[in-house]
């Protein structure tokens, strides 16, 4: 019991502060706007050590899962998340032997490196021929392996689903049981990977209150929110994070 609790004591009071925060923005993020998870991730990474935070963070998504899949499940377009599962898996596995083989601080530079990719790529949506099933298991692939080193799997499906042009529920309701699936696949990697533990989990389970805040405040934000707006905010929040993450 005194190891499980190691990672909870261990947090200063800014500390907790930090994953307090963390826990509104991936809640926020799971009913409103997903790109917050992001600010999250980086956040997190900040305060208990990155292995250890993408466990952590991973935990709460799924709580933040629970409630997005229930509030959106009459928009969800099923027939492409059966396309994306199996290039997602392939990503996740790939994501999980990448985590056993790099130290903390690699892992940081290459989340900086592929979030300043999908950023530049983001730039130009008309042009990713969304349609076209190479294009999908490209970005379900890569969805998989960023999730799996960093919970950072919503930018690829982001930048996807915009191309497709999907309007806002059916975008949440997708993305919304999209990742739920992918974040329960994930647990078992992470178990194995070693970044789920019973002091991880537990840690995640302190914040699982402030998670369902978040939820909550995302429902009631979403129906008056300017989403081009929050775009260009989150997108520079993002480039900052990521050049952080990358010179860190």
């Amino acid at each position: 019991m005194a190891a499980i609790q190691t990672l909870l004591t261990s947090l200063p009071l800014w500390g907790w502060l930090v994953m307090v925060l963390c826990a509104l923005l991936i809640g926020f993020s799971k009913t409103a706007l997903g790109g917050l998870a992001l600010i999250a991730v980086v956040l997190a990474a900040q305060v208990v050590p990155t292995k250890d935070s993408t466990g952590v963070v991973l935990v709460m998504l799924l709580v933040g899962d629970l409630v997005a899949t229930w509030t959106y499940r009459h928009n969800v377009d099923w027939r492409l998340i059966g396309r994306l599962i199996p290039p997602v898996v392939v990503g996740i596995g790939l994501g999980a032997l990448f985590l056993n083989w790099v130290d903390g601080q690699t892992l940081k530079r290459t989340m900086g490196v592929i979030l300043l990719v999908l950023l530049v790529i983001g730039l130009w949506p008309d042009k990713l021929a969304a349609h076209r099933p190479s294009v999908g298991m490209a970005y379900g692939g890569l969805a998989g392996f960023t999730t799996m080193v960093a919970n950072g799997g919503g930018p690829p499906m982001n930048l996807y689903l915009l191309a497709r042009k999907y309007d806002k529920l059916r975008f949440l309701g997708t993305t919304a049981w999209f990742f739920f699936a992918v974040n329960l696949i994930k647990v078992p990697f992470s178990i194995g990977a070693g970044i789920v533990r019973p002091d991880t989990a537990l840690l995640a389970a302190v914040l699982a209150p402030v998670v369902l805040v978040g939820t909550w405040i995302g429902r009631l934000t979403i129906k008056r929110i300017n989403q081009a707006t929050f775009d260009r905010l989150v997108t520079i929040l993002v480039a900052v994070a990521a050049v952080y993450l990358l010179l860190g």
